[in-house]
C-alpha cells in the first residue's frame, strides 16, 4: 500500500488558526469548535482524530464554511488558502474555494448520492462547475478509470443504488477530484465498508495523492487508519486539540490520557490483553465541564484539572499536548 507519509512536505496548503465555529445566539453558545490551529502542508495527509462528537466534521467543514450560518457562527479564527482568509471571502468568493482549491469526500456514499440520478450525471455536474474546459463525457469517463471503476463505459449509466459500497465510495472520490482541487478533505472515507474495501480505498486515495501532488486531511476515529496514512495527526476533544505531532511518535508514545485511552481501545489480534475503552461519554458542547474537558473521565484526574484548563503547550519536537500531567 502507498504510505500517505512519505510525501515530501513542502509550504502549507491551508493553515487554519484559532478557528472557532459556534452554534446559536444567545449568551451561551454551543461551542463545537473552539480556537482549534493546525496546518495541512502540500503533499502530505494529516489526520484529524476523535470520538463521534468532538468536532472533527464541525472543523473539516468550517474550512470553506459549508455550514450555513445561522444557525452555525464563525466566531473567529482564520483559515488561510492560499494566502486568502476564508472567513473573509464573500458568498461568490467562497464559490471558488469550494471544490476547485478544497473538496470534500462525506460520510456514507449511499446517503450523499443523489438516488434519482446517474452517478454518470453526477459527476458530470462538478465537472461543469469546475469550470474547466473539457468534453464533459469523456472526462467523466476519464475520472472513473482514475478512481478504478470497473467498466465504467457501462457504469457511467448506473444509478447509485445499482453499485456496490465501495463503489458508491469511488463515485465521491471521483466527483471531488473533477475540479482538481488542492486540499481533499475525507471525512470517515470508509466509514461501512467491509474490511477489504477499505484498504482498497485506502491505496487509492494514496495513489491518487502521489499522482496529483494534493493534500489530503483524513477525518476518522479509526487510529489504524491513521497510523498507515497520515504525517501528522491531531487528536480531537470537546471541540479542542489536545495533542498533536507526527503520527508515528504520538502513536508510540502519546502524551495525553484521551490519546493513551483511544489507543486502548484498539482491538488487536496479536494480544491477548482485554481491549479497554474510555469510561463515560464524550460531553454535550452545550454543557462542556469547567477546567480540562476530558477532566470527568480521566484516570489521572487532579483538582487543578477541574479549575482551569490547560494550554497546548510544546512538549518534545513538533509535539504539542494540552494536558497538566502529561504520560512521561
Amino acid at each position: 500500500m502507498p504510505s500517505f507519509a512519505a510525501m515530501t512536505v513542502a509550504k502549507n496548503t491551508v493553515e487554519v488558526e484559532g478557528l472557532k465555529t459556534w452554534f446559536g445566539t444567545g449568551p451561551e453558545p454551543v461551542k463545537a469548535v473552539d480556537g482549534v490551529s493546525f496546518s495541512i502542508p502540500e503533499k502530505s495527509t494529516v489526520a484529524l482524530v476523535g470520538e463521534s462528537g468532538c468536532g472533527k466534521s464541525v472543523t473539516a467543514m468550517s474550512l470553506t464554511r459549508l455550514l450555513p450560518s445561522p444557525p452555525a457562527r464563525y466566531a473567529g479564527g482564520r483559515v488561510l488558502v492560499g494566502g486568502r482568509d476564508t472567513m473573509q471571502m464573500t458568498p461568490s468568493q467562497l464559490s471558488g474555494i469550494r471544490g476547485r482549491e478544497i473538496a470534500y469526500i462525506f460520510q456514507e456514499p449511499g446517503t450523499a448520492l443523489n438516488p434519482v440520478f446517474r452517478v454518470g450525471y453526477q459527476i458530470g455536474e462538478a465537472v461543469r462547475l469546475s469550470g474547466r474546459k473539457v468534453r464533459v463525457r469523456d472526462e467523466v469517463l476519464r475520472l472513473m478509470h482514475l478512481v478504478g471503476l470497473p467498466e465504467p463505459e457501462r457504469r457511467i449509466d448506473s444509478y447509485p443504488h445499482e453499485l456496490s459500497g465501495g463503489m458508491q465510495q469511488r463515485v465521491m472520490i471521483a466527483m471531488a477530484l473533477a475540479s482538481q482541487p488542492r486540499l481533499l478533505v475525507a471525512d470517515e472515507p470508509t466509514t461501512a465498508l467491509d474490511v477489504t474495501i477499505q484498504a482498497q480505498i485506502l491505496e487509492l486515495l494514496g495513489a491518487l495523492q502521489k499522482e496529483l501532488g494534493m493534500s489530503v486531511l483524513l477525518i476518522t476515529h479509526n487510529l489504524g487508519l491513521v497510523a498507515e496514512t497520515a504525517h501528522t495527526v491531531h487528536v480531537m476533544y470537546g471541540g479542542r486539540l489536545v495533542e498533536s505531532g507526527g503520527t508515528e511518535e504520538v502513536l508510540r508514545k502519546p502524551a495525553h490520557p484521551y490519546t493513551r485511552g483511544l489507543l486502548d481501545a484498539v482491538p488487536r489480534l496479536s494480544v491477548t490483553k482485554t481491549m479497554r475503552g474510555i469510561d463515560g461519554t464524550v460531553p454535550n458542547p452545550a454543557h462542556l465541564p469547567v477546567g480540562c474537558k476530558f477532566a470527568p473521565r480521566c484516570p489521572r484526574v487532579k483538582d487543578k484539572c477541574r479549575g482551569t484548563e490547560p494550554e497546548m503547550t510544546m512538549s518534545t519536537g513538533d509535539r504539542q499536548v494540552r494536558c497538566y500531567f502529561p504520560l512521561s
